[in-house]
C-alpha cells in the first residue's frame, strides 16, 4: 500500500521533504481490531512535534497521522461494534487502558506515533479506539474534528467555565476555529476574545463570531476568566496570563512547545502573571470519552471545519505550510475515494 513514512528527524523549517513516499505491507487486523481503508487525514501540529523530535516516536520508520476517517475493509475476530463497510474515524489515542485517566496511563499510544497512523491508504487499529461519524459531515470536514475539535472539547471541558464567563483564545488554527464554535454553543452568553500574530487569523476569527479580536501581546476589553492556548510557542503564554482574572485558568493545549522564544518566560511576573489564584493547567493527550462526546455535539450545532485539501503525495506540502505560513482552519490529506 502507499504511504509517507517517517524515518528521520529533521527541521521542517529547512527540510522540503521531511516524509518519504513508499510502498509497505497492507496490515492485517488482529483479534478485537479493524481494518480501515483511509479515505482522508487531517495534518496536525503534533506532527511538526514528531518530526522534529520534541515527541520522538518509539521507532523510526512510521506512518504519521492521526486524524483518520475511512470506511471498514474487514475486521478481526470478537469484533461486535463494527461491520465491514462502516464509516469509523480515528484520533491520537490508539489504545490505553481504558482508565478515567486513560491519557495519562503509560499504556497510552498515539496513533502515528507509537503505532502506524493514517498518512497510508490502510491502517488497524482497536474497535474501542474507532467512532462512528456523524452523517452530516463529510470525510473531510470530519477529519480535524477527530483530534483538533475534540481535544479542544477536552480543553474548553477543563476550563470549567460557567455561561457568560469570558472566553479568550490566543493562537487560531485548526484546533481553535473549532472552539470557537462549540464555545458558542455551549455558553451563548459568554464573550470569545481571540487573540492572533497575523491580521488573516483575526479577520477569519471575526468572520467565525468572535466578539473581538486582537494580536498575541493585546489587552483584551475585559479580563478573562479562561484562556485557552494552542500554539507551539511561550510569548503566548506570558501575553495570555495578563489578560486573566483572578481565579483564571489558562490551558496549554499542546503537546510540546517549542524553544525558539523560551527567554520570553524570563518576564513571568509572579505578582502580575500569577498571583491572585491564577491558575496553568495543561492538556495531556485525549481519552476515547473526549471523541465519543464530541462527535454528537459537533453534528447537532452543527460545526463546519474550513479545510485546505492535499493529496497523500503531497503531504511535505502540507505540513511545509503548516510550519512555514499563516494557517486558516485546518489541512487534510486527501488519501482513499470518499
Amino acid at each position: 500500500m502507499k504511504a509517507m513514512l517517517l524515518d528521520r528527524v529533521t527541521s521542517v523549517a529547512t527540510d522540503d521533504a521531511p516524509l518519504r513516499a513508499a510502498e509497505i505491507p497492507k496490515p492485517v487486523p488482529a483479534d478485537k481490531e479493524i481494518l480501515i481503508a483511509v479515505s482522508t487525514c487531517g495534518v496536525c501540529h503534533t506532527e511538526l512535534d514528531e518530526i522534529e523530535g520534541r515527541t520522538t516516536p518509539a521507532s523510526l520508520p512510521v506512518v504519521p497521522g492521526h486524524e483518520v476517517v475511512g470506511y471498514i475493509e474487514s475486521i478481526g475476530q470478537s469484533v461486535r461494534r463494527f461491520r465491514p463497510g462502516d464509516r469509523v474515524g480515528v484520533g491520537w489515542i490508539h489504545s490505553s487502558d481504558g482508565s478515567d485517566d486513560e491519557n495519562l496511563s503509560p499504556a497510552f499510544r498515539a496513533t502515528g506515533r507509537d503505532v502506524n497512523g493514517g498518512y497510508a491508504e490502510f491502517m488497524t487499529v482497536g474497535e474501542d479506539y474507532a467512532y462512528p461519524i456523524p452523517d452530516i459531515f463529510s470525510d473531510e470536514e470530519a477529519a480535524p474534528l477527530l483530534c483538533a475539535g475534540a481535544i479542544g472539547y477536552r480543553a474548553l471541558r477543563l476550563c470549567e467555565l460557567k455561561n457568560g464567563d469570558r472566553l479568550g483564545l490566543t493562537g487560531f488554527g485548526g484546533s481553535a476555529h473549532l472552539v470557537l464554535q462549540l464555545a458558542r454553543h455551549l455558553y451563548p452568553d459568554s464573550p470569545v476574545y481571540v487573540f492572533a500574530r497575523d491580521a488573516a487569523s483575526r479577520q477569519f476569527a471575526a468572520e467565525l463570531g468572535a466578539d473581538w479580536t486582537g494580536p498575541t501581546d493585546a489587552r483584551a476589553p475585559n479580563v478573562c476568566h479562561a484562556i485557552i492556548d494552542t500554539t507551539p510557542a511561550w510569548t503566548p503564554i506570558v501575553s495570555a496570563l495578563s489578560n486573566l482574572a483572578p481565579g483564571g485558568r489558562l490551558m496549554i493545549n499542546a503537546i510540546r512547545k517549542e524553544d525558539s522564544d523560551k527567554s520570553i518566560l524570563e518576564r513571568l511576573s509572579y505578582q502580575k502573571h500569577l498571583w491572585m489564584e491564577r491558575e496553568i493547567k495543561s492538556v495531556a493527550n485525549i481519552c476515547s470519552r473526549d471523541i465519543a462526546e464530541f462527535l454528537p455535539i459537533a453534528a447537532a450545532i452543527p460545526i463546519r471545519p474550513d479545510v485546505s485539501l492535499y493529496t497523500l503525495e503531497d503531504a511535505n506540502q502540507a505540513l511545509i505550510s503548516l510550519k512555514r505560513e499563516s494557517v486558516r482552519g485546518a489541512k487534510v490529506l486527501l488519501v482513499g475515494k470518499t
